[in-house]
């Protein structure tokens, strides 16, 4: 029932740390170009869950999302026991309006650079559980509150003190252009909220109910 998935859509927007957000604003193509950052080890639902939710977006116009790939080079990268040959390198890249970064092993100077040449173009940052470490490397995130998987709270509060993560929280508005995701399914949270932003709630709910996505209702 769309009543069941609009229960999951106001549980994802109570789980921001309470910033005030605005609307995010479509390009004037109408499409949203969203960059998945990759490297070795990367988490294939962090990759594959919100990538999924922005592919499935239901608007009921002819705009949306176009994702891909971007890696320091176009060697085939493991995920999980899947191999994925990267679209785009760092530098042939095109535009993106979104970058999407979830756990995996990246921290080199090219890997880093990138994503603070896109938070300084003022991109959208959008990172996924342990992700956030990377942003966190990359100084994205001092003095600003942040969300990752549950298990690495405590580790990266010490390795990170400019940075105050937050326990328990699907999601967290960390800057005007930065969110910060806790692990593996609250990606697909992320993007969900994403989505209404850029359109609206009825459009954010309509794309989890094709999704069949419940978040946490079979808990209760």
């Amino acid at each position: 029932m769309l009543i069941q998935a609009a229960a999951v859509i106001a549980l994802l927007s109570a789980a921001a740390a309470g910033k005030p957000e605005a609307r995010l604003v479509l390009p004037k193509s109408g499409v949203v170009k969203v960059a998945f950052v990759i490297s070795d080890r990367a988490t294939l639902i962090d990759v594959a869950g919100p990538m999924q939710t922005f592919d499935q977006v239901q608007s009921a116009d002819q705009t949306g999302f176009e994702t891909f790939t971007v890696s320091e080079t176009r060697k085939p990268t493991k995920a999980g026991t899947l191999t994925i040959i990267p679209d785009f390198t760092f530098d042939d890249a095109p535009d993106a309006d979104i970058v999407v970064v979830g756990a995996q092993t990246g921290d080199n100077e090219s890997y880093l650079g990138y994503l603070r040449r896109m938070n300084a173009r003022g991109k959208l940052m959008l990172s996924v559980c342990t992700g956030a470490s990377k942003f966190a490397q990359a100084g994205l995130l001092d003095g600003r509150e942040a969300a990752t998987h549950h298990d690495y709270v405590e580790t990266f509060r010490k390795r990170f003190p400019k940075v105050t993560f937050l326990m328990d929280k699907a999601w967290v508005h960390s800057a005007p252009m930065v969110y910060t995701a806790g692990g593996e399914t609250s990606g697909i949270e992320l993007a969900l909220h994403i989505i209404e932003l850029y359109y609206s709630h009825d459009v954010a709910v309509k794309t989890a109910r094709y999704m069949e996505y419940r978040g946490p209702d079979w808990q209760r």
